[in-house]
């Protein structure tokens, strides 16, 4: 005892606080989550049902039939079509969790549905998982000293870094599986030509939601791993913190490559064109909890608390947004009444992984119109 606190003194000394080990709940495999005991923590049991019901109440608007939902949402974009699986979704479903007990849930939490950009902070974390694992160096590395088959060649495209991808800021000019960058949520105003040949903005600079960017990170990714990236979450992230065995994450059908002789797909970072994740929400918060308890599940570490706080680290170009994850910073995707320290992934037609790690707190939606996110968030916090 008396040398654990002598070890204490000597890192307080050296300026590093101990990592203490927090008294969470991770469930094995299989294993059903606990939920909290009366009085275990403070908070209104009312105040809370009244979140739940208003998550219940504000279900997505648009069809459940998601391929009929995404034609429709993206329909402005030219040459958009479905590439890859859709499934119709389920009703509105959620968990509300403090230190891993759940406080509350409703709807089918164990369905399988599409996830749409929640994968982007799945993806982040796989490269996360290389930066770890020494695979890449830095994140501030130009990705074509990686990457060489002529995906970062030109002028321009030649400058992107790992980091330019990873906050969406690269403006990386060209095509991939067909789909040309210049096609992806084009601008309300002003003709295709013009965005087709505009200036390409400086790498860093400027923030554009761009899917067929995000694809070539999980490409370039792929380049790297030399193994398909599905198989790189299971065996790294997926398996250790007991997910079940019905997630899967896909890409377009026909967006192959050859790397080592073999032939693996190179998936989505979304849903917008068909694929990416398919989850539960019960894999959804306990991939959250990784993220709630600094990159470990239970004492093992599996992703750095460098990189998670790297990942969650406001951009230049977009205070809201890090490495592929939303950030409740003052800026326009601010929810008021909620701490600005929360982090969360966001994906279409209101999926939602909400992290606050000072306060234990993890919120999962699905299927709640994401125009009412801000206002749940603020309810659950009502509740304490």
């Amino acid at each position: 005892m008396k040398s654990i606190l002598k070890l204490t003194f000597l890192i307080s000394l050296l300026g590093y606080a101990p990592i203490m080990a927090q008294d969470f709940f991770f469930p094995e495999r299989n294993q059903p989550w606990k939920t909290a005991n009366k009085n275990q923590f403070k908070y209104d049991v009312q105040h809370l049902e009244k979140a739940v019901d208003f998550a219940k109440a504000n279900e997505y608007s648009e069809s459940r039939d998601l391929r009929r939902a995404i034609l429709k949402g993206f329909e402005r974009e030219p040459f958009h079509e479905i590439l890859g699986p859709t499934k119709k979704r389920g009703g509105p479903a959620g968990m509300i969790l403090k230190d891993g007990y759940v406080l509350a849930s409703w709807g089918d939490t164990k369905r399988v549905d599409m996830t749409f950009s929640v994968t982007k902070s799945f993806l982040s974390t796989v490269a996360g998982l290389a930066e770890d694992a020494g695979l890449i160096q830095d994140t501030k590395d130009k990705v074509a000293h990686y990457v060489w088959d002529g995906t970062f060649d030109g002028e321009h495209n030649a400058k992107i870094t790992w980091e330019h991808l990873l906050q969406q800021n690269s403006d990386w000019s060209g095509e991939l599986w067909g789909l040309k960058d210049w096609a992806d949520r084009p601008p309300n105003e002003g003709g295709l030509d013009d965005w087709k040949f505009r200036k390409l903005n400086e790498p860093g600079t400027v923030m554009e939601y761009n899917d067929v960017r995000v694809n070539v990170l999980a490409y370039s990714l792929t380049n790297v791993w030399r193994k398909p990236l599905p198989m790189v979450l299971k065996e790294r992230l997926m398996d250790k913190i007991g997910a079940t065995t019905t997630w899967r994450w896909y890409g377009y059908d026909h967006a192959w490559t050859e790397i080592d002789g073999l032939q693996m797909k190179s998936v989505t970072g979304g849903g917008h064109s068909g694929a990416g994740l398919f989850i539960s929400t019960e894999d959804m918060a306990r991939f959250g909890m990784v993220f709630l308890n600094h990159g470990k599940w239970d004492r093992e570490l599996l992703i750095s608390q460098e990189w998670i706080k790297k990942a969650t680290q406001p951009s230049v170009p977009n205070v809201n947004y890090g490495y592929m994850w939303w950030l409740n910073q003052k800026g326009l995707r601010h929810w008021e009444g909620v701490p600005e320290h929360l982090f969360y992934a966001a994906g279409f037609g209101g999926n939602f992984i909400v992290v606050d790690q000072k306060n234990g707190l993890l919120m999962v939606t699905r299927w709640l119109e994401p125009s009412k996110i801000g206002e749940f968030v603020k309810q659950v916090y009502e509740a304490f």
